[in-house]
C-alpha cells in the first residue's frame, strides 16, 4: 500500500515544450530555378537532335534500299541484253542464213551479190 499511497500523491504537470515555437526553418532548394530551365533546355535539345539523328538514318536506310532495287534491275537488264547479244550472233550466222534461204528456194547468185561492210 505503501506503493500505492506514493504514487497518488505526485502532481501530474502538463508537458511544456522545450522549444517555444518557432517558425520552420526554410530549406534553399540545391537547384535554382534558372538551373532547372537550363537542365530542361538541354534534355530537349539532346531529344531534338537525337530525333535528328534517326531521322537521317532513316533517310539513308530508304536511299540506300532503293539503290539496291536499281541496281538490281541494271544488272538485271545487263544480264538480257548480254543473252539477246549471244542469240543475235548465233542467229546471225552465215550457215543458218544460207539454210534458211535454201528452205525458202532461194539461190545463189553470183552476179547479183554485193558486199555490205560488217558493222
Amino acid at each position: 500500500m505503501a506503493l500505492n499511497a506514493r504514487t497518488e500523491t505526485y502532481i501530474q504537470q502538463p508537458a511544456v515544450p522545450q522549444n517555444p515555437s518557432r517558425q520552420p526553418v526554410r530549406k534553399k532548394g540545391l537547384i535554382t530555378k534558372g538551373e532547372k530551365i537550363l537542365y530542361l533546355t538541354f534534355v530537349a535539345v539532346c531529344i531534338m537532335c537525337a530525333l535528328l539523328v534517326l531521322q537521317n538514318q532513316s533517310t539513308i536506310q530508304a536511299s540506300t534500299q532503293e539503290i539496291q532495287t536499281i541496281e538490281q534491275s541494271v544488272n538485271e537488264k545487263a544480264k538480257q541484253n548480254t543473252d539477246l547479244s549471244v542469240q543475235v550472233s548465233e542467229l546471225s550466222s552465215y550457215e543458218r542464213i544460207w539454210s534458211k534461204a535454201k528452205e525458202l528456194g532461194l539461190k545463189l547468185n553470183e552476179q547479183n551479190v554485193k558486199v555490205v561492210p560488217g558493222q
